[in-house]
């Protein structure tokens, strides 16, 4: 069933790649309009990093963002349609390569080593072990990784507090998607004993709040590699 689960997550970033740029791009989706694209941006551009490497950069947004700043930014992501439509609206300092996450270790002497790493909103997978371990090699030896996330307390709707995959099924997010997404869920317990399984250091944790309900909307976490002799 995982791995069913797995192959749909997979699938459904291939046939919803334009849907979902069209969500993005027109700014449908209100919780990043009014709170996360701004906070995953301002993390990043407050630790003044010279290279970017956005893990799972969809359609290119952040990186756009970045390198309209002077920031060199790569972005890697899965899915080959959204890799495409990224290209397509590149800014010239912003570079994108098809990649799953866990083969940035072999990629690593392509890729280099970054000051940042960012996944926002994209780890969905269970297992993420190897996801995360991967990770350690493309940093530099100072550098930070930045997880933003569904909030835990939020996200869990009406099902129960505990570990579990989901499904989004983009409601609200406009018309075009083919198909839902099924996604893992994790409570703060869960990714607070895996990031430190796998050698990840907690720095600092932010909750994003929607403006007007001033619930939290998301998870924010800046880690340092134990493993990379960072601070």
């Amino acid at each position: 069933m995982q791995h069913d689960h797995r192959e749909q997550l997979a699938l459904s970033w291939q046939v919803n790649a334009d849907a979902w740029t069209a969500a993005v791009r027109e700014q449908r989706i209100e919780s990043r309009r009014l709170v996360t694209d701004a906070a995953i941006l301002q993390a990043v551009l407050a630790l003044a990093p010279a290279r970017v490497l956005d893990v799972g950069c969809g359609e290119g947004w952040l990186c756009r963002g970045l390198a309209a700043r002077g920031i060199e930014a790569v972005g890697v992501d899965a899915s080959a349609p959204l890799i495409e439509v990224a290209r397509a609206a590149d800014e010239p300092r912003a570079r994108y390569r098809v990649c799953g996450y866990t083969e940035l270790a072999s990629q690593a002497s392509a890729l280099g080593r970054f000051d940042v790493l960012v996944c926002n909103f994209a780890l969905l997978e269970e297992p993420l072990e190897p996801t995360l371990n991967a990770l350690h090699e493309v940093l530099t030896a100072d550098g930070r990784l930045l997880i933003q996330t569904l909030h835990p307390w939020r996200a869990c709707n009406d099902a129960g507090y505990r570990d579990g995959w989901r499904v989004e099924t983009f409601a609200g997010f406009g018309a075009g998607f083919a198909q839902p997404m099924p996604w893992f869920f994790r409570t703060l317990e869960s990714w607070l004993s895996l990031l430190q399984q796998t050698d990840w250091r907690l720095q600092w944790l932010q909750e994003p709040l929607h403006p007007e309900s001033e619930q939290p909307v998301s998870l924010l976490l800046l880690l340092s590699s134990a493993r990379n002799g960072a601070a």
